[in-house]
């Protein structure tokens, strides 16, 4: 084991984690899509600004303070970007399994998009001042 590399976070196995940018207004939108979409209550949250966000970014390798990434976990894998969107689409089932037909765009043309659009959501979207509060009935659903 690398020394300098961060402890693995200290997370149960209890299903995927979607890692979050707390304080953006369009990715706050997002947890709210998936969190009336996920009808088996499958996905977690655990937002960017806090310590098993920051820790789970760092352990695959993305900077928690440079937030320009969305990640999904789940157990040992990983997705980032837009294929951790893609990813996420399909397994809510239903008609969203078809975003995975977007996997035929190259990864690198949809990763580009991806971070054009992360690097502006502030700009047009906004920022909220705080990190979200769970909506009633979600809270266990956040680390």
């Amino acid at each position: 084991m690398n020394p300098t590399a961060p402890a693995p976070p200290r997370v149960t196995a209890d299903g995927p984690i979607v890692v979050f940018d707390g304080v953006c207004a369009l990715c706050n939108g997002w947890v709210r899509f998936l969190l009336r979409r996920d009808r088996r209550a499958g996905f977690r949250f655990a937002a960017m600004q806090d310590a098993v966000g920051r820790e789970l970014l760092r352990a695959h390798g993305l900077d928690p303070d440079d937030p320009v990434s969305f990640l999904l976990v789940d157990g040992a894998a990983a997705w980032h970007d837009s294929a951790a969107v893609i990813e996420v689409l399909r397994r809510l089932g239903g008609g969203w399994r078809l975003a995975a037909g977007l996997r035929i765009v190259p990864r690198r043309l949809r990763d580009a998009g991806y971070r054009a659009l992360a690097r502006s959501r502030y700009r047009v979207f906004g920022r909220r001042a705080t990190c979200m509060v769970p909506p009633p009935g979600t809270a266990h659903r956040f680390l």
